[in-house]
């Protein structure tokens, strides 16, 4: 049986914050109700200009994967933490993304740093996957300690193991930024990334979502197929009705969304059934959180459901192999979870978004992948109305496109 859908509470409607970011996007959340209005009145949706054929044969292919994966996830700074995962100094985030071990450290400053998760004695992991507080990072091997800058700072029984340089033997870093309240991590030490670039115009619209400020309540992981096969499931609205009849399309219109673009970035905004009511209001008198509920998806695989509600679900789709990714489920809390009805409630919306995740979308996804060898040959056909899964496969056309001259030189 379906696991009853979680209540929803607005978080907008009560944000008083007068700093510009909350101004703009409570102005532009106006805005894009007014859009989604339009397509309820209308009983219509964004639509792109035609239809897109993407191969099958780009989903299967292992050496096309191996391409993306240079292209995109050790090319671009990748969002790898929400900024409350590391909710104060000392505090650090470990992830292996793409067998890379990973680890995140916020210092006693503040200040954000990234690096292999991996002694510069031996190599032996520092410390496993998962966040947690340490004011040293302590290989397990051997006991060589590191600042959470990275730096070494100390050798046991140096005396007889010899003098160590300290500062050749510092942690290997990863460039590292946090921008509105999420911490993105390059996968090349050389790269230097312009973040702000890189967000562009949607930079004001995720501050104004303040996720500093929430409050990180759990993470769950799920495997899943393909990154690609994973991710077109998280990008249209098309499939709420046939696929979650009992869950999601509970509180979602199915089909009927509007669409934004921001760089390889996008935005989808479902309609919400409260919006029945709310369209007979006036505008002054309609809470955007119940009648519209934008997913932010940032390139190249993290959701943002619920920015504008008191419990967000962020998604981080991360491939392992060409025919395997892994979801990491991140549950934001806008006030902490203190009292036991508070955490029952909180664990509540997390299994449900865990469940329906795996017990509908993913295994679906799993059928969709073990169909791809017999389907070889052919080409899936996205929509009109799926113009974010369009966007997506487009900016990886465009990226594959731009590292190719690199590869031949």
């Amino acid at each position: 049986s379906a696991p009853s859908t979680p209540e929803y509470s607005s978080w907008i409607s009560q944000d008083r914050s007068t700093d510009a970011a909350s101004l703009t996007m409570r102005r532009e959340a106006a805005e894009l109700v007014e859009r989604v209005m339009a397509h309820y009145r209308d009983n219509t949706t964004h639509e792109a200009d035609g239809q897109w054929t993407e191969p099958v044969a780009n989903y299967l292919d292992a050496d096309r994967w191996q391409r993306e994966m240079d292209a995109v996830h050790r090319s671009v700074p990748l969002p790898l933490a929400m900024s409350c995962e590391l909710p104060g100094p000392n505090t650090y985030k470990a992830i292996d993304v793409l067998g890379v071990p990973v680890l995140i450290t916020r210092d006693r400053q503040g200040t954000v740093h990234a690096m292999i998760n991996a002694c510069r004695h031996r190599g032996a992991k520092l410390l496993e996957p998962g966040c947690g507080v340490s004011r040293r990072l302590t290989c397990p091997y051997h006991s060589w300690s590191y600042d959470l800058a990275g730096e070494l700072r100390g050798v046991y029984a140096e005396k007889t193991f010899g003098e160590v340089p300290r500062e050749g033997r510092s942690l290997v870093g990863l460039p590292a930024g946090e921008r509105a309240g999420i911490v993105f991590v390059s996968l090349d030490p050389a790269a230097e990334p312009d973040l702000d670039a890189w967000l562009g115009d949607l930079r004001p619209l995720l501050e104004g979502l303040r996720l500093a400020e929430c409050h990180h309540y759990s993470t769950s992981e799920l495997t899943s197929p393909n990154w690609k096969v994973t991710l077109d499931g998280y990008l249209e609205t098309y499939h709420f009705a046939s696929l979650h009849p009992k869950t999601v399309f509970e509180t979602n219109l199915s089909n009927m969304m509007a669409h934004d673009t921001w760089g390889p970035h996008q935005r989808i905004a479902p309609a919400l059934r409260p919006i029945a009511q709310a369209v007979e209001l006036p505008p002054d008198q309609r809470d955007p959180g119940d009648c519209v509920g934008p997913i932010y998806w940032l390139f190249p695989g993290l959701a943002i459901a619920g920015g504008w509600r008191q419990k967000i679900a962020v998604s981080l789709v991360l491939p392992r192999t060409a025919t395997e990714s892994v979801t990491q489920q991140i549950i934001l809390l806008r006030e902490p979870a203190v009292t036991e009805e508070e955490r029952q409630t909180a664990d509540r919306f997390g299994e449900w978004f865990h469940e329906v995740v795996r017990d509908e979308d993913y295994a679906t996804t799993y059928g969709v992948q073990q169909g791809l060898k017999a389907l070889d040959g052919t080409d899936f056909v996205f929509g009109r109305n799926e113009p974010g899964l369009q966007h997506f496969h487009r900016t990886i056309h465009q990226h594959l496109d731009v590292s190719a001259p690199r590869a031949a030189r």
